[in-house]
């Protein structure tokens, strides 16, 4: 849909188009400068619109931007929030930055309600990848951040429905894994030079994804599928090296001690 003034477009396909064809769609009939994408079961704080025109109008250069979400049952009742990306209320990482941060998983722009995007950018990115039957979004986050810098607002302007059962669940821990691990090749295909020292080799980034999934897979009781995962991982030390390294990461991130960034408002 689009908006134009008061009104809105609605748009219909004559098949199903699929997560990522929808949204190739949208986009392709949008006529603003930016996307804000919602799903149907997904909603937004009243003030989301106000807070993310405010922080682009601040900082042009940016192409994408995220926010935290709520986590919320199908009655609207809250169970948990999405992490922050550092104290500061609103704040942008430059370009160059953006994919060292999400290697190391300092970024975390999330999922669709969290996120918007410049429509210039996401067309030169190629949209979303219809081949990918799971993070197709942050596929194209990846994509969309070669082309300018990122804003993060650590503001709860979304709210992100979580259902018993829903497709996301469905897909086997051993795909999603494979899946996570296709997008750090990504995003390690395309961190900047300049942190090419500060990386860990993608072969023990491979091993560390493979142990945080084998602990879901026992977490979730689900004991021959964390065998297959953890198995070798879980005998090289560069693996366990990374996976303590992330969790050190994460907590110099709150004193924002890791990535360049400026602050936009306090």
């Amino acid at each position: 849909m689009k908006s134009l003034g008061d009104r809105l477009i609605y748009h219909r396909t004559t098949s199903n188009q699929g997560h990522a064809g929808t949204m190739n769609i949208d986009v392709k009939n949008a006529q603003g400068n930016w996307i804000k994408p919602v799903d149907d079961d997904d909603y937004l704080a009243p003030n989301c619109i106000e807070e993310m025109t405010k922080a682009i109008t601040i900082h042009p250069q940016a192409v994408i931007l995220s926010c935290q979400a709520a986590r919320v049952k199908t009655d609207e009742v809250k169970i948990g929030y999405t992490r922050t990306a550092g104290s500061e209320k609103v704040f942008y990482i430059p370009q160059e930055d953006i994919h060292y941060g999400m290697l190391l998983e300092l970024l975390p722009f999330g999922t669709p309600i969290q996120v918007a995007f410049r429509r210039d950018a996401f067309l030169a990115s190629g949209g979303w990848d219809n081949n990918l039957t799971s993070c197709d979004d942050i596929d194209s986050w990846i994509r969309i951040s070669e082309f300018g810098d990122a804003i993060f607002l650590n503001k709860c302007l979304a709210y992100r429905t979580i259902w018993p059962g829903g497709y996301d669940q469905k897909i086997t821990l051993q795909k999603r894994c494979d899946t996570n691990i296709l997008m750090k090749e990504k995003i390690y295909a395309r961190v900047n030079k300049k942190y090419s020292n500060l990386i860990p080799d993608i072969g023990n980034i491979r091993l560390y994804m493979n142990l945080h999934w084998g602990m879901v897979a026992i977490k979730q009781k689900q004991f021959l599928t964390a065998l297959n995962m953890l198995v070798p991982a879980v005998f090289y030390p560069q693996g366990w090296q990374v996976f303590f390294e992330a969790l050190a990461y994460r907590k110099k991130l709150k004193k924002n001690t890791i990535l360049p960034k400026k602050v936009l408002i306090n």
